[in-house]
Order: structure tokens, then C-alpha cells, then sequence
């Protein structure tokens, strides 16, 4: 169900509720697959009898209707994939967060000038020790197919701890024969102590050569708690649908938390970068 608090001018939505909204600003009437959610949105209050929109969707639906730059953020923990986001307008930046197993994500207004904060909230990022250095082994070639086969050994280990160290190890050595020694032993140690993987992909209408087109940067970055964070430099990002086999070479390389902050920032455009300004880029 939606839900929204006034004060804070929090709302809690799904998918099809703003597929509602989409049809009512056009004018039109929603179809039949998304009566029952107009419905919701009516008993709310956030639709009128004769669908008005109410006030409090003022800035959230003017940033939807003509976003100036879009932030996604995939992250993929025990629980699954989880999506969040920025959309960020000439007039309002809006952030959304989603939760496990849940088909509503939270939408909140935000100043444009947190940006980074937010998303680095969203993946949560940690400081860190001052004193962290690199691992001997901070670099990590191999494929993606050895990562498939890991992955299928932790499944089987079905979470008994010394039966997933074993059987991981097994299963690289047969996928990739190549990965031995030290860089075996990080790359094992590295996917037990997985937390969660993210991506973070930024888009907007800028210029190339002079022609208007769609710019897309991108970060995908392994959070592997006490062993840090280790950004996969391939399959490089942004990825093409298609675009990754199981012969794809797969590379992670260690960085601090404050490397990571930088290129969060280095994924944001410029103000002159773009050709519709955004609130506060």
C-alpha cells in the first residue's frame, strides 16, 4: 500500500502507483491494470475523485516529468538485488530508496548539493582505518566464469563454513587454472567476506563532438567488509546487455574508502556538461 508522511514529504510508492501518476499528468485515464492502484492512491488522498494530484507530489512529479539527470544504484546483498536512485531536476532533486522483499521504495526531496552524501549513503560507505594499506596481493585477474563457479560452491557449502572453503577452492582451480597462490587465496578470501556488490550508473543529455547524446559513467565496486573495497575494473562498466560471457575476464582492484568517495563524485557531470541544467549541479 502507499503511504506518505506530510511532514517530511515522504512517500512510499511503487512502480505502478507512478505509472498512475504518468497517465493522470498526460491527461489520461489510467488502464485497467492499474485501477486497483489509482484506487490506493485515491483512498489516500493523493488523487482527487476526478484525478487531481495533490500538492505534495508537486516536486516529485515535476523532477519524474523532466529529469535532467538520473542516478541508479544496484545493490546485491543476501537478500537479492535492491534498487535506488536520484532524480534530479531543474527546480528538485528527489531521492529514492527501495528495502528487501518490498514493493514500495521511499521517495524524499533532498538538496541537490548532498548528492555525493546520498549516495554514498545508499551503498553504505564507510571511512575506514586511517591507517589501511593495500593488501601484497591488491589486484586480481581472472573470469567470470571462475566467479559463476565460486558462487555455485557457496551454494552447495549451504553455509557451513569449512565445506565452502573447500569447496570454493576446488572449483577455481578448475574454472581457472591460471589463478594460483597468493591471488587465489585473496580472490577466496575476498568472495567469502563478499558483503554485497553495487553499481552506481549516472546518465544525462550532454554533448559529443558537438552533437547532443546521452552520457552514461559508471562504477560497479565489491564491499568485502573487513577485506575493504575492491572496484571491478572488468567487465568494465557501463555494461551492454549481452555484452559478458562466462570467458569475460573478470578484474577487482583494492581502494580506500576515500578513492571511492572521489569516484562517486568523478560520476556526477558538470554543470556545462549538460544541456539541461540540473538543480544545484
Amino acid at each position: 500500500m502507499p503511504s506518505y508522511d506530510s511532514s517530511r514529504a515522504r512517500l512510499r510508492l511503487a512502480d505502478r502507483h507512478i505509472a498512475v501518476f504518468a497517465h493522470l499528468m498526460d491527461g489520461e485515464t489510467p488502464p485497467d491494470e492499474l485501477w486497483d492502484s489509482l484506487v490506493e492512491l485515491q483512498r489516500i488522498g493523493l488523487v482527487g475523485e476526478e484525478g487531481e494530484l495533490a500538492p505534495l507530489l508537486r516536486d516529485l512529479l515535476g523532477t519524474l516529468s523532466a529529469p535532467a539527470l538520473m542516478v541508479q544504484v544496484e545493490v546485491t546483498g543476501e537478500h537479492g538485488p535492491v534498487n535506488h536512485g536520484i532524480i534530479v531536476g531543474g527546480d528538485a532533486a528527489i531521492s529514492h530508496d527501495g528495502w528487501p522483499g518490498e514493493e514500495e521504495s521511499e521517495y524524499v526531496s533532498i538538496e541537490p548539493t548532498t548528492l555525493v552524501w546520498d549516495l554514498a549513503r545508499k551503498i553504505n560507505l564507510h571511512r575506514g582505518e586511517p591507517d589501511e594499506k593495500a593488501p601484497q596481493t591488491a589486484r586480481i585477474e581472472t573470469t567470470m566464469a571462475t566467479l559463476d563457479a565460486v558462487f555455485v560452491a557457496i551454494a552447495e557449502a549451504a553455509g557451513d563454513e569449512a565445506a565452502a572453503r573447500e569447496l570454493t577452492r576446488r572449483a577455481a582451480v578448475a574454472a581457472d587454472p591460471a589463478l594460483t597462490g597468493e591471488a587465489l587465496d585473496q580472490f577466496l578470501a575476498l568472495v567469502l567476506a563478499l558483503n554485497a556488490t553495487w553499481r552506481v550508473t549516472t546518465a544525462w543529455d550532454g554533448t559529443y563532438e558537438g552533437e547532443r547524446t546521452a552520457m552514461v559513467r559508471a562504477l560497479a565496486t565489491w564491499d568485502c567488509g573487513p577485506l575493504g573495497y575492491w572496484v571491478r575494473e572488468q567487465p568494465e562498466e557501463p555494461i551492454m546487455p549481452g555484452q559478458v560471457t562466462p570467458a569475460s575476464p573478470l578484474v577487482v582492484a583494492w581502494t580506500t574508502p576515500g578513492d571511492v568517495w572521489d569516484k562517486l563524485t568523478d560520476l556526477l557531470p558538470d554543470r556545462e556538461d549538460m544541456v539541461d541544467g540540473a538543480a544545484g549541479i
